[in-house]
Formats: C-alpha cells, sequence, structure tokens
C-alpha cells in the first residue's frame, strides 16, 4: 500500500480542461476552459496546484505531506475530499475524482443551504499534449447487461483497506423501469428506477428519492435530491473509460451524518 503522499503525486502533471456545470435536472449552467498544473518541488516532498480558468481569479495552493488536509487517495490517484460530519446547519457537498491514462474526471455536488440538491459540476481533463476522445453523453442503454469486478474501501481513519469482488446488473422491465441488482462481497441490494431522459430516480424513499443524472463523456452524478439527517446517504461518480470498462467512486456518509468510508469500483462488462 502506497502512503497518501505518494497516491497524490499519480496527479502530477499538467491537465487541460473545462469545469461544466448543471442544474440538479441536467440543464447545462455554464462551461468553463481550465488549465490545472500540479508541479513536485524539492524531489516531489512539495507540491503546487495552480488552477486558471477563463474569467476567474487563478487557485494557487500548495501541497506538503503533512498538509493534504481532507482529501483521501487511493492507490491510482483518485481520490475525493468533502466535509467528515454532514449537518443541516451548514451547505453539504464532496468532489469525487477518477484518473485513468491521460485522462481525469471529476464531480463535484453541492447542496445549498435548505440541503437540496443545488449544483453539478462535472470536470474533464486531459493530460497537456496528449491526444483527447472523449465519449459523447451517456445513455442507459450503454449501462445494461451484467458488469463485474472488484471494489476496494478505504476510510478516514486510513485503517487498512477492504477488497471484495463486485457484481452489478441492469436491466429493464416490460413498462420501461429499471431493475438493479449490485452485489457487493456478500450482500445483495435489488432496487428499480424510473427514467425520466438523462435522469433516473431511485424512489424507494418517496419522500426523498436518490437520482442519477446521465452527463457527458460516459459520466454519471448519483446523490439524494435532498440530504437529510437521520438517514444514510451517499454521493457517487460514474465514468464509463471504454465500452466495457466502467468505474465507480462512493463517499458514504451514516444516519448520524458522520463521513464512514470511500469506495472505488473498477467493473468490466460480461455481456
Amino acid at each position: 500500500m502506497q502512503s497518501q503522499w505518494e497516491c497524490f503525486l499519480q496527479n502530477l502533471g499538467v491537465w487541460e480542461g473545462s469545469f461544466t456545470t448543471f442544474s440538479p435536472e441536467g440543464s447545462l449552467l455554464e462551461d468553463i476552459p481550465s488549465r490545472l498544473t500540479l508541479e513536485g518541488f524539492d524531489e516531489n516532498q512539495k507540491a503546487k496546484l495552480t488552477l486558471c480558468r477563463q474569467g476567474l481569479n487563478d487557485l494557487v495552493l500548495d501541497f506538503t505531506p503533512q498538509t493534504l488536509g481532507g482529501v483521501i487517495f487511493f492507490d491510482n490517484g483518485a481520490f475525493s475530499q468533502g466535509p467528515r460530519q454532514f449537518s443541516s446547519a451548514a451547505q453539504f457537498g464532496g468532489e469525487l475524482g477518477l484518473i485513468h491514462g491521460n485522462r481525469r474526471l471529476r464531480l463535484v455536488q453541492l447542496f445549498d443551504i435548505s440541503n437540496q440538491l443545488n449544483k453539478i459540476t462535472l470536470i474533464r481533463e486531459h493530460l497537456a499534449g496528449t491526444s483527447l476522445e472523449q465519449r459523447p453523453q451517456l445513455q442507459i442503454e450503454e449501462l445494461l447487461g451484467e458488469w463485474q469486478g472488484e471494489a476496494v474501501t478505504i476510510y478516514p481513519d486510513l485503517r487498512p483497506a477492504n477488497t471484495y469482488p463486485t457484481k452489478m446488473q441492469l436491466q429493464l422491465d416490460s413498462t420501461g423501469k429499471l431493475l438493479q441488482t449490485l452485489n457487493f462481497g456478500t450482500q445483495t441490494i435489488t432496487s428499480t428506477a424510473t427514467i425520466k431522459g438523462s435522469q433516473i430516480l431511485f424512489e424507494q424513499n418517496p419522500q426523498n428519492p436518490v437520482q442519477v443524472l446521465l452527463l457527458p463523456d460516459g459520466a454519471s452524478a448519483t446523490a439524494p435530491l435532498k440530504a437529510q439527517l437521520g438517514q444514510p446517504l451517499f454521493l457517487e461518480v460514474g465514468w464509463l473509460i471504454e465500452p466495457t470498462l466502467r468505474q465507480r467512486m462512493i463517499r458514504s456518509y451514516n444516519q448520524k451524518g458522520e463521513w464512514v468510508s470511500l469506495t472505488l469500483v473498477t467493473q468490466r462488462k460480461i455481456f
């Protein structure tokens, strides 16, 4: 297992892309070109991040192994940051970042002061000087079938990670509803959802449905439409990297609003 700093260094480079913001219903709000430079110094014992976005002031941050703060990383450089505690008295949200080859896909989901899902920002980046072939908006038909792979769960206190097999089956019934079966290790979860264009609504809790929003470049964003204390909640990003390769990252909170785990799922489509 690499150190958190070694995992962080997987993200070194000059990343060109854009910050694309959507409403919770999937309407495009803005699209801002970006260039993020993350460079190491002193034999990579220090690092500096410079984010340039068109029309906005530059953001400059310095990092050392002692100052990574609330960001937690997987071995391949994928990461997440956000509050350790959900509180109904403060704005809530989180960032989930995936990395594959010369590309990164990051997702920021923010809730307003009343804890309603407010906006979703999709950040698509590639290493400067490399070729880029983005995928179009994700379609539900691309996800149907059986997916198998592995999940790695890490924890805020950095105790040893858990690795276990996973399986996901997605199909449509005769009425057009989505049927989902998830297997995590020995646990099985089944659920149904209604498809409304790019929105997929899981309404097992009718007072607070969980939404999957299909986004450009094979991305998807999953979150409750309202964050509520007393109920477990999670934020998730999905990325269809290739037609038969998909990653998901899930940031989970318990019913007390405590951040309890971060899971990276890598699956391949079997049929």
